[in-house]
């Protein structure tokens, strides 16, 4: 895990991200010496940064550039880190990329990843915002949930509370307020905070993301049967891989290379299986759409 918080130094290699450096057009973007790559917080970056290793190891094989994993502390420092130019990649929330997108229009999304079938994930490059509770509770509908305490992951977050606030808070008749359909709302700080909060009655229920609800599982803090799911969310696009617009073409392409042929790599497998996904596939902006109909729909509410 330590490694991780080091910079992984490769060897430089002669190639086209080089050669476009030296020619006139690189005053026109920019290729720095070396990339930071940070994500945005979850399970796997906070106790299992270590899976990462195959995927910056092929970032540094195919740009021919050291690569930093930058450690963030919220959603929010993901976003300020690209906006303010010393992150040069990062892995976002759906929402979160929305937010970093009007910060700076020139944020690429690239790809993003399918997850392989899990407890409550299904297959594909999507996955669903759950409302759960403790198994054997009686919280076990959306009508028994009213005045109860529920948990959310994150103000930036999309499953854990963009979406609840304006998906599920409609169905419930009370917009983005929440907080008037139950007795208090709680931000857990993540997913994986919010299942364990629910499973050790420190909330009622909470609103998590299935692939997440999934990691907590599969690292053995919770068993499948300690949760029941009282809604599910319409499909919601995988979390983007997003680059600076403003780096030179060859390195995007470098970068994008080292994302889409990763699950060629047989040294990448435990990083797949770590995040229990099969392959990295292409998505550009309008795949998150979905997502900006949200976010003005949660902005008209407010005014």
């Amino acid at each position: 895990m330590s490694a991780l918080k080091h910079t992984f130094v490769g060897l430089m290699t002669a190639g086209a991200v080089v050669a476009y450096a030296s020619s006139g057009l690189a005053q026109e973007c920019k290729n720095p010496d070396q990339l930071v790559f940070s994500i945005i917080p979850t399970e796997e970056t906070t106790q299992e940064l270590d899976i990462y290793k195959p995927l910056l190891d092929k970032l540094k094989e195919k740009t021919g550039k050291p690569v930093e994993f930058f450690m963030p502390t919220s959603y929010a420092s993901v976003i300020e880190g690209m906006v303010n130019g010393w992150v040069q990649i990062g892995v976002h929330g759906p929402n979160s990329y929305v937010l970093a997108k009007e910060k700076d229009p020139a944020l690429e999304v690239f790809a993003t990843y399918t997850k392989a079938k899990g407890h409550f994930q299904e297959e594909g490059p999507g996955y669903r915002a759950v409302l759960i509770s403790k198994a054997g509770s009686k919280f076990d509908s959306i009508e028994t949930v009213k005045g109860s305490v529920v948990g959310l992951a994150d103000p930036a977050s999309t499953s854990g509370n963009l979406l609840p606030r304006m998906v599920f808070g409609d169905l419930v008749k009370v917009g983005p307020e929440l907080e008037k359909y139950f007795s208090k709302v709680v931000y857990t700080g993540g997913h994986d905070q919010s299942a364990l909060a629910v499973k050790e009655g420190r909330v009622d229920d909470a609103f998590v993301a299935t692939h997440r609800l999934d990691n907590v599982i599969d690292r053995g803090l919770a068993k499948a049967e300690d949760f029941k799911v009282i809604w599910s969310s319409e499909i919601i696009p995988q979390d983007p891989m997003v680059y600076r617009g403003d780096l030179c073409e060859p390195l995007k392409a470098a970068i994008r290379e080292a994302f889409l042929t990763l699950h060629e790599d047989a040294n990448s497998k435990p990083f797949f299986d770590g995040i229990k996904s099969t392959k990295f596939v292409p998505m550009k902006d309008s795949d998150y759409d979905i997502i900006r109909k949200l976010v003005a729909a949660e902005k008209a509410a407010g005014q």
